[in-house]
């Protein structure tokens, strides 16, 4: 696995492994033992690069991540988040100073870690001045218990008013094939601050693999169900001529539609680390496959004329999940 080197040092390899799900968000969620299983097999592929959040449980999911890489702690890199009410995503933002601060030592106790490479801010919280926010996360970083800063799903105005006080690692927010927002203001103005992008969900939260269509049913448990109008059957009917589209080149270059969709976020920019998240060995292997695939500019341009020729439609989230986004 090669690396990159994004922010402001931050070297992990060119594919990270999101772990989210392994206990969060999805239907049929592996055991503790296999979840630990999994990480510990991501980073034997040659992940460094591993994402966790207090919210994912809440609390659960650092618990699994801090035992799986305690015994290599110093071959990885760990990214965790705080931002949200008693670690709960459903109460709101809580980005004040003192919480940053307690968040950041419960992380280090559940993470079985001394410091914290990569801290982000899970969302923008219109009720704490961004200056304060970034200034707390700043001495922690003095103090060693952080190295790095980063946002998720922050606008411009908050990334560079952020800068101003911490220099920025990384941003992480949602970008793939069906979800391009980012490259209109976003992207660009990471490329003039020197920041990473690490684009979570970056296979569509599955829908870019070819294994979803208006047929699939979800899983008691799974976010698809109600929280992404993207996810309704009908329009996963309509937007399925993405994925047909996809598979088309993917035949082309004898890989999988999944390895064209992390393929091609790898060759838009080289600060981009896409985080797919799976609790399936083979599709772990599948996606850090990924890494190998070349796609010539021509390549490049026959996906980019693909899909101008698509409309995706849905919502990406409903309005009650949109409030949470800085945009």
């Amino acid at each position: 696995m090669q690396t990159r080197t994004i922010g402001q040092g931050l070297t992990v390899s060119t594919i990270g492994y999101g772990c989210m799900g392994l206990n969060f968000a999805y239907a049929d969620t592996p055991s503790e033992e296999e979840a630990i299983r999994l990480v510990r097999a991501a980073h034997a592929k040659g992940v460094t690069f591993f994402d966790t959040a207090e919210a994912y449980g809440p609390f659960e999911n650092e618990t699994i991540v801090g035992r799986a890489l305690e015994p290599i702690r110093d071959e990885v890199k760990i990214a965790t988040k705080f931002g949200f009410e008693d670690g709960d995503a459903s109460k709101g933002q809580d980005s004040r100073p003192e919480r940053i601060r307690q968040v950041c030592e419960e992380s280090l106790r559940r993470l079985r870690t001394d410091r914290i490479d990569l801290f982000y801010q899970h969302r923008v919280d219109q009720a704490v001045p961004m200056e304060d926010v970034a200034g707390t996360v700043k001495e922690l970083i003095d103090e060693g218990k952080v190295l790095h800063f980063g946002l998720s799903e922050a606008g411009v105005d908050n990334i560079r008013r952020a800068h101003a006080v911490q220099p920025v690692t990384a941003l992480q927010s949602e970008y793939s094939l069906w979800w391009r927002e980012p490259e209109a203001e976003i992207i660009p103005t990471l490329e003039d601050l020197g920041i990473g992008l690490v684009p979570f969900s970056p296979l569509g939260k599955g829908f870019l693999t070819g294994t979803i269509d208006e047929t699939t049913e979800f899983g008691n448990g799974d976010y698809r169900n109600g929280a992404s109008p993207r996810f309704t059957a009908e329009n996963r009917k309509a937007n399925f001529a993405l994925v047909e589209r996809i598979k088309e080149i993917a035949t082309t270059k004898g890989v999988t539609p999944a390895q064209i969709a992390l393929a091609w976020l790898l060759h838009r920019k080289p600060f981009i680390v896409p985080i797919p998240g799976t609790t399936k060995e083979h599709r772990l292997d599948e996606n850090l496959r990924a890494a190998q695939v070349e796609l010539t500019d021509a390549d490049m341009t026959t996906i980019e004329e693909a899909l101008r020729q698509i409309d995706i439609v849905g919502a990406r989230y409903t309005e009650h999940g949109a409030t949470r986004i800085d945009r």
